[in-house]
């Protein structure tokens, strides 16, 4: 067999993973043990983990997570109010393929922005899109999106985000013209897509936050109505564990 030809024709057909396996499969001794179906199927498994990891990495780069976090390693032994087993029933992303949200509140330094992070790598294991953006960041991009006619595209690429994680919300009263940019990206979303809000201020305290009392009662509608809720408590996690920032 001319094995440098079958390994360009693979090459070119861009199915490393298969030339990676076949590869090492000349190595092995005792290869030839198997059937070809079973040579075969170990080539096409290979190929297909290979193209799943390259999808995941697309995925958590597009997502751009403020942190390096996974849900597995949450540290559930400090009292801090969070409950294991609502964070476990999460896990499994069905919230997200049901179109629900999640809402995260506590204190500075509780580790809000630790477990969005979380949650929000874990949509992506499980082949969600998803984006990440701190409340200031957002406010400021769609500004400069209006000014350059980038806007609507902007609001389009929101509304096809499985997952939207907005970090940070409730730091200052929200302009007019926050309230409005904040209810599109929302009326959007309702319903047909999930988002995760993670805030210091409580969700008592959000109609007032808002400002206006009918924009306000349209943006708690849309992001309170069917969310789960994550309350945590206690002191700062950065004393605990200086990679763990809010």
């Amino acid at each position: 067999m001319l094995t440098h030809p079958t390994i360009d024709k693979l090459e070119a057909l861009r199915l490393s993973g298969m030339v990676g396996a076949l590869r090492e499969q000349w190595k092995t001794p005792d290869i030839n043990q198997l059937s070809f179906e079973e040579r075969l199927g170990l080539l096409t498994d290979r190929e297909v983990d290979v193209r799943e990891t390259k999808r995941l990495q697309s995925r958590l780069k597009k997502a751009k997570l403020r942190q390096s976090a996974s849900l597995e390693d949450i540290d559930f032994r400090q009292p801090r109010g969070l409950d294991k087993s609502l964070v476990l029933k999460l896990a499994d992303c069905q919230w997200i393929s049901k179109h629900q949200n999640l809402i995260v509140t506590g204190p500075t330094g509780a580790g809000k922005s630790y477990l969005a992070c979380a949650f929000a790598q874990k949509a992506c294991r499980e082949g969600y899109n998803t984006s990440y953006v701190r409340m200031s960041r957002l406010f400021e991009d769609l500004g400069l999106a209006k000014g350059d006619g980038r806007y609507i595209k902007m609001l389009a690429s929101f509304a096809k985000t499985d997952l939207l994680v907005l970090d940070d919300y409730g730091l200052a009263k929200l302009t007019r013209e926050q309230r409005h940019d904040l209810l599109e990206i929302l009326e959007d979303r309702y319903g047909v897509r999930s988002t995760l809000v993670a805030s210091q201020l409580p969700i008592e305290h959000w109609h007032e936050q808002v400002g206006d009392p009918t924009l306000a009662d349209a943006i708690m509608d849309r992001l309170v109505h069917n969310a789960h809720k994550i309350q945590l408590k206690g002191g700062s996690m950065r004393k605990k564990n200086s990679n763990l920032t809010d």
